[in-house]
């Protein structure tokens, strides 16, 4: 994977070409009722088309059934699927084969162990995404709670997959997060809002470029 820059969430024609514009290289629709970025799937379907050709496609699953999957494939024809529940490597290596789309299986990071489970996923999955573990509450989304991790814990990942590093991102971390992590690829969401589910362009804007310009910079 190249240094990519992803930015997911994206619910509205208005701020998904603010994301082109920007030239953001994958741009994220959730699939997931709970989450005030879920689209519906006619909304997913036109704002697909609308990056099309223009960025890199994700949707975003969280423990989808195989039928959940089918309906999102068949209306946002994704470049790739995000799942980011409690999806096995079982799982996640049966919906690669299954449904024939790269796979990015997030991570919720909390501790060293959790970063451990990470070896599970390195024959099943294309891609890892590391965020940070999600509140204990009963209603806290798996994602997009602006929660970061410690970014000290990614020294000890095995790298044979390229990872993403999402979690508590913004326009104003996310170059040092960079610096200290080295990522593949980083992930946004609610670090470009101005509230729940709503995107800022320019805080999009923002955010790509702090992102291009951290990673143009050599590794020391």
């Amino acid at each position: 994977m190249d240094h990519l820059v992803k930015i997911c969430g994206l619910s509205t024609p208005e701020t998904l070409e603010a994301a082109l514009a920007a030239r953001a290289d994958l741009v994220g629709f959730v699939r997931f009722p709970k989450s005030p970025r879920h689209v519906s799937l006619e909304t997913g379907r036109a704002l697909s088309a609308q990056a099309k050709g223009r960025a890199g496609r994700v949707v975003l699953l969280v423990d989808a059934d195989d039928a959940e999957i089918d309906s999102a494939i068949e209306a946002l024809d994704p470049d790739m699927l995000q799942l980011h529940g409690s999806e096995s490597p079982e799982r996640v290596a049966f919906i690669r084969r299954r449904f024939g789309r790269p796979v990015l299986k997030a991570l919720g990071i909390a501790t060293a162990q959790d970063l451990a489970a990470a070896t599970g996923y390195l024959t099943s999955a294309d891609y890892l995404l590391l965020d940070a573990k999600p509140p204990r509450q009963s209603d806290a989304l798996p994602g997009g709670n602006g929660l970061s991790f410690d970014w000290g814990l990614i020294d000890s990942l095995d790298r044979t997959l390229p990872f993403m590093l999402s979690g508590g991102l913004d326009p104003a971390n996310v170059a040092e997060a960079i610096r200290l992590t080295r990522p593949d690829a980083v992930d946004v969401s609610s670090g470009v809002e101005s509230g729940p589910g709503v995107k800022d362009p320019d805080r999009i804007g923002a955010f790509v470029k702090a992102a291009r310009a951290a990673f143009a910079v050599p590794a020391i």
